[in-house]
């Protein structure tokens, strides 16, 4: 048997990305379209963040806006902190972050893990309300403001385009003959608009729809309201959207989201998180209405790895 394994890299920067492909077999209904999953949930941290954070970094560094002996600052509830402290724990960068109860306690043991300096704003209820990223955002400026310090920002970065566009060139390869829909849950905008538009620049006619949580749809619906999906639904709209790179936003059921969780796991294997649910959720409604011949695709987000001491797999 020949095995073909990748050479060895100079540092753990370099794994970032490259992610495989898994075509959705047990969860798809027959007359659907055929439905793929992108594993970002296999990258370092267990998220695609890695991309985002690297490239923040790294564009700033080229800048020469973040400069040796900087302190790097970012608001974030969990998987960007993770991603912002692995790449400063590489590059030998403080990191300062500030982030919430309310989102998952490994998320938060992961970014001390790698040595940032966490942070917490205080959710009374436990849960992502409409003022709590703002706050978080806030007192997170306010640390930048003292000096010496790069404010990442990951909200209006749009360095982290650089690193979301990775996605989607991988995926141009990775299906040469088109994709006819991509969905992902907005977040900051950030991966859904730069996947977007290495996609419609190859394919114009690929749909492109944005994923919200249905008890708190501003894209949708304008309103706001508090939800469990973490990374998503941040109680406003995020800068990074471009009416021009997406077709449609959709608000998906979080507890429908929370069903195809565990569903993935049971029957196709993948451990993933809530906003995978999401995605996938979304993706299938697109698979329904596209039917046969039709490719749609989607992201995992991260891996479920982060959840486990949650309700996500209790029941």
């Amino acid at each position: 048997m020949t095995v073909t394994a990748p050479p060895p890299v100079a540092n753990a920067l370099q794994v970032i990305g490259n992610t495989p492909v898994v075509h959705l077999r047990r969860l798809v209904p027959e007359n659907h379209a055929d439905v793929y999953l992108k594993l970002e949930s296999v990258n370092p941290t267990g998220s695609y963040k890695d991309r985002m954070a690297k490239s923040m970094i790294e564009e700033a560094e080229r800048r020469g806006d973040l400069k040796p002996g900087m302190i790097v600052v970012e608001a974030t509830g969990g998987s960007t902190g993770s991603s912002l402290a692995y790449i400063c724990a590489i590059k030998g960068y403080r990191f300062r972050v500030v982030s919430s109860n309310a989102f998952a306690p490994e998320k938060l043991r992961t970014m001390t893990a790698f040595g940032a300096e966490l942070e917490i704003v205080h959710s009374p209820t436990g849960t992502i309300t409409s003022d709590l990223v703002p706050s978080m955002a806030k007192r997170a400026r306010e640390i930048a403001g003292s000096g010496n310090c790069y404010l990442t920002n990951q909200f209006s970065n749009r360095d982290s385009f650089v690193g979301y566009e990775g996605i989607g060139h991988e995926l141009v390869q990775q299906f040469p003959e088109g994709i006819d829909a991509f969905c992902g849950a907005v977040s900051t905008g950030g991966m859904v608009m730069g996947a977007s538009r290495v996609l419609k620049s190859q394919r114009p006619e690929t749909r492109t729809i944005v994923l919200e949580p249905a008890s708190s749809p501003i894209l949708t619906e304008g309103r706001t309201g508090s939800h469990g999906v973490e990374g998503i639904g941040l109680g406003f709209v995020p800068p990074h959207l471009e009416k021009s790179l997406y077709d449609e936003a959709r608000a998906i059921s979080e507890e429908e989201g929370r069903q195809i969780c565990r569903r993935l796991a049971r029957e196709e294997g993948l451990l993933v998180g809530t906003s995978t649910g999401l995605n996938v959720a979304g993706a299938l409604a697109l698979a329904k209405e596209l039917g046969p011949g039709k490719t749609v695709v989607t992201v995992a987000v991260d891996t479920g790895l982060k959840y486990l001491n949650g309700t996500l797999f209790t029941v």
